[in-house]
C-alpha cells in the first residue's frame, strides 16, 4: 500500500490558522524588548554651555543607545536639586565641587561622586589689565561672595597670605569692579569675563584658581550610595553615556544641544555659549591632565587627597571626616570615548 502525501492545495484551508499560530509562537518565544530605564538628572544651575555634554547625550541619542531615558531638571535660584537626591526624587545630581561632597560625609548623607566632568574648577579672579601677577591681587580690593569667602578664599588666606580685610561683598554684578580700577572680582572663567568685556570695553586679566593650586574637581556626577550598591550597571551606563556626550559636545556638532540649552534657558545666547565653549577648551576645564590617558570624567585618589588636605589646612573642612566615602573610582578612568577627542 502506497502512502499518499497531501498536496499543497489540500492544505490551503489550514494555511492562515497555522501562520497565525506560528506568529504567536514566535512572539512568545522571542525575548521581550528591554524598555529604557527612566533617569532624572538634576543640574545645579540654569541651562548653559557648562552643562553641554549632558544635553548633547540627550539630543544625539547617546543616552538612548545606553538604554536610558534621561530627563534633565535644570537648577536655578529658586531650585535646590541637591536636596532631591538623597530622598530619591532625582537619580543623579550635578555637583559643583568636592566641598559639597565632603560636607555630605560630615552630615552623614549617603551620596557619592561617581565621575568628574570638569578636571578644573572654573572659579576665577578677574582683574584690570594692569595687574601682572597673581601675587599682585593681594594689594587689591576683592569682590567675593559670602560662599566664596567661606570656601576658596580661606585657601587663599592660608596658602597665599590674602587678607579678609581686603574683601567686599560680591553681588553678582560687575559694576563695582568696573568702577574701581584697584579691584578684582570673582567669577567663572566661562561666563563673567564676557560680561566684563562687553560692559567695560576691555579684556580683563584672568587668574584661574585651579592653575594656582585650588585643585578640586568640578561639575561632578553624584548619586545615592544605595544606587551604587544595588544598580551599578545603571550608574555605569549613565556615566559612560555622559562622558561620550561631553566628547561629542566639545569636538563634534553641538548645534542641537545648544538649541535645547536655549530652550531650557531663553536668556542664553549663541555668543555666551560660544564664549563658554572656547574658554573650556582654552583652559582645559574638561579635557586635560589625567583625561589624556584615562578619559573625560577621570578622578584619582591622589588629587582627592591633595584637595582635602588643603581644605583641612585652611580650616574649611574637618580633618576627622573620612573623605574617601565622598567618591568612588569604580565607574571612571576606563578611557571611554577617548577616540572622539580631536
Amino acid at each position: 500500500m502506497r502512502l499518499r502525501l497531501p498536496r499543497l492545495r489540500d492544505l490551503a484551508p489550514f494555511a492562515a490558522p497555522l501562520a497565525a499560530a506560528f506568529a504567536v509562537f514566535l512572539t512568545l518565544a522571542a525575548p521581550a524588548a528591554r524598555a529604557a530605564d527612566k533617569v532624572t538628572f538634576g543640574t545645579n544651575w540654569v541651562a548653559q554651555a557648562e552643562h553641554g555634554g549632558f544635553y548633547q547625550a540627550v539630543v544625539d541619542g547617546t543616552y538612548a543607545k545606553y538604554g536610558l531615558d534621561v530627563t534633565i531638571v535644570p537648577g536655578g535660584p529658586q531650585a535646590n536639586n541637591r536636596l532631591l537626591l538623597p530622598v530619591g526624587k532625582i537619580d543623579f545630581y550635578m555637583g559643583a565641587n568636592m566641598l559639597q561632597a565632603f560636607s555630605s560625609v560630615a552630615e552623614e548623607i549617603p551620596t557619592e561622586v561617581v565621575a568628574a566632568m570638569f578636571q578644573k574648577d572654573p572659579q576665577v579672579l578677574i582683574a584690570h589689565p594692569d595687574v601682572k601677577t597673581f601675587e599682585d591681587l593681594k594689594t587689591r580690593t576683592l569682590f567675593i561672595s559670602k560662599e566664596g569667602l567661606a570656601s576658596y578664599y580661606q585657601w587663599l588666606v592660608a596658602d597665599y597670605g590674602f587678607s579678609e580685610s581686603q574683601v567686599k561683598p560680591y553681588t553678582f554684578n560687575a559694576a563695582p569692579f568696573l568702577a574701581d580700577e584697584n579691584s578684582a572680582m570673582q567669577g567663572y572663567i566661562t561666563s563673567e569675563p564676557l560680561a566684563v568685556e562687553k560692559q567695560g570695553g576691555f579684556k580683563p586679566k584672568l587668574f584661574l584658581l585651579a592653575d594656582e593650586g585650588f585643585d578640586t574637581y568640578s561639575t561632578t556626577i553624584e548619586t545615592r550610595t544605595e544606587l551604587v550598591k544595588e544598580n551599578p550597571d545603571l550608574v555605569q551606563r549613565f556615566v559612560d553615556a555622559s562622558i561620550i556626550g561631553w566628547y561629542n559636545y566639545l569636538y563634534g556638532d553641538n548645534t542641537k544641544a545648544n538649541e535645547l540649552i536655549k530652550k531650557d534657558n531663553p536668556e542664553m545666547t549663541d555668543e555666551m555659549i560660544a564664549f563658554s565653549i572656547a574658554k573650556m577648551k582654552e583652559y582645559g576645564i574638561v579635557d586635560s591632565g589625567d583625561t589624556r590617558t584615562m578619559g573625560i570624567g577621570a578622578m584619582t585618589d591622589a588629587k582627592m587627597k591633595s584637595f582635602f588636605d588643603k581644605m583641612v589646612a585652611a580650616k574649611v573642612v574637618d580633618g576627622g571626616i573620612d573623605y574617601k566615602k565622598s567618591y568612588t573610582l569604580q565607574f571612571v578612568n576606563k578611557g571611554v570615548g577617548k577616540d572622539l577627542a580631536k
